[in-house]
């Protein structure tokens, strides 16, 4: 990767958390972008993590699920103690973190957004979340990813 890589893998390298960089060739065509990095890197799409942008009371929230899921809105409303929650403007979204849709990562953004983790992801060594832009991921541990996002984790994510 060259240069000085994204704002979310500077903020690992900042943390001196470990981590992998990830890139792949992104097919503008993709219909997921999370199946579609599982699929170039070779790993099960269970450890592959999308990041979305809800809104829940007013406020915009960071909710990472696996891509092989769906986000289940009302336990990501439960899970910061709210009743209701709906999917941000993607335009928003993208102004408020910094990335662009199919590239917006947990780590590094602009405004740094209340988070939740899918439970799930702590049944893994290592998970991938997008690293900042289409078609670069970064690898990086559950615990690290919480950590670094001040996460809350809990069971978001619906099948």
């Amino acid at each position: 990767m060259a240069g000085r890589g994204t704002p979310a893998t500077q903020a690992l390298t900042k943390a001196k958390a470990p981590f992998t960089v990830h890139e792949y060739e992104h097919d503008p065509a993709s219909g997921s972008y999370g199946e579609e990095a599982a699929r170039a890197l070779g790993v099960p799409a269970a450890r592959v993590f999308k990041t979305l942008v809800a809104q829940i009371d007013g406020a915009l929230h960071v909710a990472v699920v696996p891509v092989t899921g769906e986000l289940d809105l009302k336990a990501l409303a439960s899970a910061v103690g709210k009743k209701k929650a709906a999917m941000a403007d993607p335009t928003l979204a993208e102004r408020t973190t910094g990335y662009v849709r199919g590239g917006i990562s947990p780590l590094g953004q602009r405004k740094r957004l209340p988070t939740v983790v899918d439970a799930s992801a702590a049944g893994h060594e290592t998970v991938f979340v997008s690293a900042g832009r289409r078609g670069l991921e970064v690898e990086v541990s559950p615990t690290d990813l919480t950590r670094l996002t001040n996460a809350v984790v809990a069971p978001i994510a619906a099948s």
